[in-house]
């Protein structure tokens, strides 16, 4: 069993920078493939970001490519992920999601994963 819990959304204008973090009990942490996921009103739940279990391999979704950065501190057992160059249609619920890094599936689908966080909201303005 691994608890997640997301932080560091809010509210900020296009072009702003935000960084959130996801801190996890529970289990080993390095044990776990960790990926960021978003989910906006009327909405599916969509692939951000997600990190080997290492942090020596990240995958990106091409609309956030060049602007997001995931990273993880195993020592911390705390994943985050970078937004810069913020728009306006990055505006959703964000999630931080956990699966066992032997565990089969795409790491772009929500159902590959087995622990969620609660969500932190990022709204940015335009």
């Amino acid at each position: 069993q691994v608890l997640l819990v997301d932080s560091g959304g809010g509210l900020v204008q296009a072009g702003g920078s935000l960084r959130l973090s996801c801190a996890a009990s529970g289990r080993t942490f390095s044990d776990y493939f960790m990926g960021w996921f978003r989910q906006a009103p009327g909405k599916e739940r969509e692939f951000v970001a997600a990190s080997h279990r290492r942090g020596d391999t990240s995958y990106y979704a091409e609309s956030v490519k060049g602007r997001f950065t995931i990273s993880r501190d195993n020592a911390k057992n705390t994943v985050y992920l970078q937004m810069n160059s913020l728009k306006p249609e990055d505006t959703a619920l964000y999630h931080c999601a956990a699966r066992i890094y032997y565990s089969s599936g795409p790491y772009y689908s929500p159902s590959a994963y087995y622990y969620w966080g609660q969500g932190t909201q990022v709204t940015v303005s335009s």
